[in-house]
């Protein structure tokens, strides 16, 4: 007991006095998750408005495809982006094995379904008597489709939250493409697994009241966009 009040104790410290290393391992966390989180939004949130105002064929299997993609194993894709990015991937000339870049390249990847297929629902949810009031007043498609996604923006909001969500709290595949390399691709999730191991315990707890901080912070926010959406 004495020892885990002791650690949580050097833990605070560390946060109060913004200890370099955890501010280095935070500021790179954020950074790859927040550019992930930037790639898919952009990849996802087409392809998800596309199905959602578009019909066309095959869209029942691609809808089956965004909602199983949202449950890829973590570890499958950091083993599938290895394996590109290794010396023998068709990608190995780049040398982004083991750089924050492989990260990135791992998050967008979970991220991308989540942004995609809960912006598709955001769509899809919103009531078709707007669609019907757009074409009598005589709007053109652009404006047609830009009224649709209006009226899905907190849907569409909640997506990249809950892709933030994820991202930031991934550590299976960045340990596998990132190499948890000090100074260089530690983030927040593969140090608490490294320092744990270590018997570092302050660092760890440290970092872990850092996360579930984000994580409450995002789920206040995803809670109050949820909440303005169903005014």
């Amino acid at each position: 007991m004495d020892s885990l009040l002791s650690g949580f104790i050097q833990a605070f410290n560390l946060i109060l006095h913004l200890n370099p290393e955890l501010i280095g391992i935070i500021f790179l966390s954020l950074k790859v998750s927040g550019l992930a989180l930037m790639f898919a939004t952009v990849l996802g949130l087409p392809f998800g408005a596309i199905a959602g105002l578009k019909r066309f064929p095959g869209q029942g299997l691609a809808v089956s495809l965004m909602n199983t993609f949202m449950g890829l194993p973590p570890v499958v894709v950091g083993l599938l982006v290895y394996l590109v990015l290794s010396r023998r991937g068709p990608l190995g000339f780049l040398g982004l094995l083991y750089t924050p870049s492989a990260m990135i390249i791992a998050q967008t990847i979970l991220a991308v379904p989540i942004v995609t297929a809960l912006c598709y629902s955001a769509i899809v949810s919103v009531d078709p008597i707007i669609r019907q009031a757009a074409r009598t007043l005589g709007a053109t498609p652009l404006q047609e489709t830009a009224a649709l996604i209006r009226e899905a923006r907190y849907g569409i909001l909640s997506a990249v939250i809950a892709a933030f969500g994820r991202v930031s709290a991934e550590v299976g595949s960045i340990l596998i493409v990132g190499g948890n390399i000090a100074g260089y691709t530690r983030v927040m999730t593969t140090t608490i697994a490294l320092e744990t191991d270590k018997g570092n315990f302050e660092l760890a707890l440290a970092l872990g009241i850092i996360l579930l901080l984000m994580s409450f912070i995002i789920n206040t926010a995803l809670h109050g966009v949820q909440k303005r959406g169903m005014a």
